[in-house]
């Protein structure tokens, strides 16, 4: 299903359908030439003023096209995870887009590292329902090496990634399937592996082999000639894990875009009610003081539970999201987070009727609604 992007409609003026005999002559004549010359004054202010105060939306200024690493310049990506079954995330993305009252930008899903064999696709980039959705919309491919289906004996570690134990079997087979996804279709992918990473040591490795796996998968994929991926380093943004997001950045020559998970969980980890603008300036402050000044950001999961006692409360939280993105520099997609919480006890979903007449004026801002090519 597609959604038209918002636009802003100047109302007709009216006009009138009533016959008058017009002047004869040489006074027609002066009369015409005054209203050609009116007229002509009036396109010249016109069109200067449209030169001053620039092109009516951003998809009539070239300068809004987005980058060669998918960045927005005069604005930001809205997208979502959806909750989905193997065969049905078409399905659900369009009922997820008919409720928020347009199409996604970006649409977020899960893989693990294990390798494709008979019915187990799990590992498998690029799903023939992801490249439906792929489409029309871009995709962010997060490559999990922690097994869904497997047992915690069967989880490669970072050191066996970062020595070249899952080449043939699985990193060279995906590689190949996302670059061909690419010739075939022109489109690239956001990747992201193990995104945050900061809860995954030791039980996964040290920070230093995260980083050694992490630059493996890179120069892997350089050397198979996949240019079809946008890399996408993605942490938890607990400011109190800061010494291992230091440790962890595979540095700039490796991370294209640099993303970060935070909410407002409210009373399901006894946490206070937090304004969307209170779960993301801390750690975009931090980012950009300690990690990156100038990398593109992604708030790649955003969302907040509800108030049993306010329900407009949830409503109110996504009503800030256009405005604050506006003010939180370099931060150029945010993707929603409509489930459950990974953990087991937070419910973010959005809540009733109101909430989602909220998210869906935020998501028709025109800040969130950007040229994709």
């Amino acid at each position: 299903m597609r959604f038209a992007r918002p636009v802003r409609r100047t109302p007709p003026r009216p006009t009138t359908t009533g016959r008058h005999r017009g002047p004869r002559g040489a006074g027609r004549r002066r009369l015409l030439v005054t209203s050609v010359t009116a007229i002509c004054a009036v396109l010249i202010a016109v069109l200067a003023l449209r030169e001053a105060s620039g092109p009516a939306s951003p998809a009539d200024d070239p300068r809004c096209r987005p980058t060669a690493l998918l960045e927005p310049p005069c604005g930001a990506w809205f997208g979502a995870f959806v909750p989905h079954d193997k065969a049905d995330l078409a399905d659900r993305v369009a009922a997820y887009e008919e409720r928020v009252g347009r199409r996604l930008d970006i649409v977020y899903t899960y893989h693990d590292m294990s390798a494709v064999t008979g019915t187990r696709l799990e590992g498998q980039l690029l799903t023939e329902q992801e490249q439906r959705v792929g489409e029309d919309r871009m995709l962010l491919l997060s490559w999990e090496s922690k097994w869904w289906g497997g047992t915690e004996r069967q989880q490669p570690t970072w050191k066996q990634i970062a020595d070249g134990e899952l080449d043939d079997s699985v990193i060279d087979v995906q590689a190949r399937r996302v670059k061909e996804y690419g010739e075939r279709t022109g489109k690239k992918v956001f990747l992201s592996f193990d995104l945050e990473m900061d809860t995954r040591t030791p039980q996964n490795g040290t920070p230093e082999e995260y980083v050694r796996a992490y630059r493996h998968l890179h120069d892997r994929f350089r050397a198979l000639g996949v240019d079809n991926v946008v890399w996408t380093w993605i942490i938890t943004g607990y400011l109190n894990h800061a010494d291992l997001f230091r440790r962890m950045y595979p540095g700039d020559g490796y991370v294209d875009w640099i993303g970060y998970n935070q909410y407002n969980y409210y009373r399901c980890h006894r946490a206070k009610w937090l304004t969307f603008a209170e779960t993301q300036q801390a750690s975009h402050d931090w980012i950009r003081r300690h990690v990156s000044d100038d990398k593109p950001l992604m708030l790649s999961e955003f969302g907040t539970a509800s108030d049993p006692d306010r329900p407009d409360r949830q409503a109110g939280w996504y009503e800030q999201v256009p405005r604050v993105l506006e003010n939180l520099e370099g931060v150029k997609a945010a993707l929603q987070w409509n489930y459950r919480d990974p953990g087991p006890y937070c419910d973010l979903s959005v809540a009733g009727d109101e909430a989602w007449a909220a998210l869906r004026g935020a998501a028709g801002d025109p800040y969130l609604n950007q040229p994709h090519g």
